[in-house]
């Protein structure tokens, strides 16, 4: 067994990584809390991003001020207003947005009006109402799962965003939710509740893979059986490309296999998929597993160009997450969609039920139907997300759906796609300064996403040390000692790549949330933390060790 030269490792591998973040970021505050500390603390942990998209909020508030407007026009008293009224009130925002100071939020309003009416036809007296009731928040979410002109908007959205402008035949029925968190609850729960997937039921990870999808099947709300398809496939000079092989991809062959759950781009290695492995999992469904549900969190989608979803070429086996939040920079306004083709497996799966079962559901959902074969399933996970007896006030809260449906409009109105350049310019900028700091070559990768880096330093060891310094250090240490040392000596968090089914000895770092300058910093600080290993080692073959080292040549791990 490893012997961790830092004792604080023990106990600490049944952690979450973002767990084990709260004791890493304490150590690390208590040592650039220090007057000798040499370093300023870095948090490259969780992926929130430093950056936010400002024009559509800028609308959200030019929204808001011109709804108080309408709703004092209703009735106005002290500290008091009536609810907007609709007739007109197009054509009063035009008027509003003619006397405010021009902006780049008055604009995409503006814009958004036009697009609305001439390009989804919308009737303009609806589409603003429903924007400004909305952000007034005076009414109940009606429909629940989703409002009308929102959900169109947003279905726009995912068709340029997530089919790459190819959507597939048919449409996807929308459920706003607080979040891609919130939608993982949501089906996790609903697919439960539904006897889609049972007790005991297997599901594959394709793993590395964001830790929840690790940890939720194992509780007991679930007790779900996982597989692992892991992104094994290694390039060369034996780097990770972080790839699916033939041989992992052939696990899902099996029809024990109930489903397969993935982030694509992933997370922590922040790969997308390739179209070779992309083209033999729709080969696989289209001919041996028909019946196989895929549920794809595509939340990096807009970090690559000419993304692809595999809801576009499955769209009938697939259940789409997507999140807001990285993209935009809004992780506390919590908005996702679930998205689900109209014509899809779980519906056909909820008829060939047994009768009993049905008979249970029936029972579930009677106070919303007479008989549940008529709902949805989508439309049962609204219900199941307010346990069915609060169904009537499901539903995400208006001023949510207002910023979502207003993030969505400024992506679609972005004609030169100058916003998502930029975004992707600055996750590679800093992954290019993080590197130089290890100070390794790496190949470019098309495919590399770079919102984070997975480093495995068991590959780094091999690849520029030898087998035998690899040896040494797993006899001799903890692979939580990467990260505990980077706190306890530099300041510096990052999570463990282990957490998420990665490699023992891999760390993730967030590119999303320092600047370019600190990953340079991050870099050096966990290029010292392994040479520092090195040191220790061949300390130890000149008091008596054993080990062959080939000196240092540099290639990446």
């Amino acid at each position: 067994m490893a012997q961790s030269s830092t004792p604080q490792a023990k106990g600490l591998h049944h952690l979450s990584p973002f767990e084990l973040k709260d004791e890493l970021i304490r150590w690390a505050k208590d040592y650039t809390h220090n007057k000798a500390a040499t370093n300023k603390f870095l948090n490259a942990g969780r992926g929130n991003p430093n950056w936010i998209a400002t024009t559509p909020r800028e609308s959200f508030f030019l929204l808001g001020q011109f709804a108080l407007d309408e709703s004092k026009r209703v009735w106005d008293e002290p500290d008091l207003g009536g609810m907007p009224h609709e007739e007109g009130i197009a054509d009063r925002l035009r008027d509003f947005l003619t006397h405010v100071k021009k902006s780049p939020g008055a604009n995409l309003l503006r814009r958004s009006l036009d697009y609305g009416v001439k390009q989804l036809g919308f009737d303009p007296d609806a589409f603003v109402h429903e924007l400004v009731d909305s952000v007034v928040g005076d009414n109940y979410p009606v429909p629940d799962r989703m409002l009308v002109h929102a959900e169109q908007v947003v279905h726009k959205y995912l068709e340029q965003e997530m089919f790459g402008g190819k959507p597939p035949p048919g449409k996807f029925d929308l459920f706003a939710v607080e979040g891609g968190t919130a939608a993982m609850c949501y089906v996790f729960g609903s697919l439960m509740e539904n006897h889609i997937l049972r007790h005991g039921d297997t599901i594959a990870l394709g793993t590395p893979i964001f830790t929840p999808y690790v940890e939720m099947p194992r509780l007991n709300d679930f007790e779900l059986k996982t597989i692992e398809v892991r992104q094994s496939k290694m390039g060369d000079g034996g780097r990770h490309v972080w790839q699916y092989t033939d041989e992992e991809l052939k696990k899902l062959e099996d029809p024990k296999v109930k489903a397969f759950f993935i982030v694509n781009p992933s997370n922590p290695a922040s790969f997308a998929m390739s179209k070779e492995a992309y083209d033999k999992i729709v080969n696989l469904v289209r001919t041996k597993r028909r019946d196989l549900l895929i549920l794809t969190d595509d939340v990096y989608g807009t970090f690559t160009e000419n993304f692809r979803s595999m809801a576009t070429d499955l769209p009938e086996n697939t259940i789409l997450v997507y999140s807001f939040s990285k993209y935009f920079g809004c992780t506390g306004w919590r908005l996702g969609v679930v998205a689900m083709h109209e014509n899809n497996v779980v519906d056909r799966m909820l008829t060939k039920l047994t009768d009993k079962e049905k008979k249970q559901l029936d029972e579930r959902y009677r106070p919303l139907t007479p008989s549940a074969s008529t709902m949805k399933f989508i439309d049962r996970m609204v219900a199941d997300s307010r346990d069915v007896a609060l169904n009537h006030t499901a539903g995400l809260s208006l001023p949510q759906q207002t910023q979502m449906t207003l993030f969505s409009l400024f992506a679609l109105l972005d004609d030169g796609n100058e916003y998502k350049q930029r975004c992707q310019k600055i996750v590679h900028d800093r992954w290019q300064r993080l590197i130089k700091g290890l100070a390794i070559d790496l190949p470019d990768d098309p495919l590399r996403v770079a919102y984070y880096a997975d480093l495995d330093l068991e590959v780094w060891g091999k690849n520029i040390i030898g087998e035998d310094f690899a040896k040494y250090v797993a006899e001799h240490h903890d692979p939580l000692d990467i990260v505990i040392g980077l706190a306890r000596r530099f300041g510096t968090v990052l999570l463990n790549g282990s957490g998420f089914d990665g490699p023992p000895w891999s760390a993730r770092v967030s590119l999303a949330n320092l600047n370019a300058d600190e990953y340079e910093t991050i870099g050096k600080n966990l290029r010292e933390i392994a040479m520092a290993a090195v040191e220790e080692w061949r300390l130890s073959k000149k008091q008596g060790g054993n080990g062959n080292g080939n000196g240092g040549k540099k290639k990446g791990g």
